[in-house]
């Protein structure tokens, strides 16, 4: 059976800082991509960033947050993380992790192509 385990999140003051770490469990996603997604309330899930073990590490960002968000982890321990800094009231919002061993790069934004998810933790930014 295949998990994906979220920890972290919680509730942070605008321009602060949180990390969230996801491990899977059950199969190994070397060959194709964990990412983090979000989904605020009435919106749509939105893929956040996304790594791609086979290619060294190569990593992929939605523009809402190139240069306060960085993915990082490792194909051996099947991990991402998300390092979140100079957060924003608007980036409140359940996040998801998310693996698929077989999506491809023009499909990384397609929820429904992800097979595993994670719960959810809720980051909340609010002063």
């Amino acid at each position: 059976q295949v998990q994906l385990v979220e920890s972290g999140g919680g509730s942070v003051q605008p321009g602060g800082s949180l990390r969230l770490s996801c491990a899977a469990s059950g199969r190994t996603f070397s060959s194709g991509y964990m990412a983090w997604f979000r989904q605020a309330p009435g919106m749509q899930r939105e893929l956040l960033a996304a790594i791609n073990w086979r290619s060294g590490g190569r990593s992929y960002y939605a523009d809402a947050v190139k240069g306060r968000f960085t993915v990082s982890g490792g194909a051996a321990k099947n991990t991402i993380d998300l390092q979140m800094k100079s957060l924003k009231p608007a980036d409140t919002a359940v996040y998801y992790c998310a693996a698929d061993a077989s999506i491809i790069l023009s499909s990384l934004r397609q929820a429904k192509q992800y097979a595993y998810w994670g719960l959810g933790p809720q980051v909340t930014v609010s002063s």
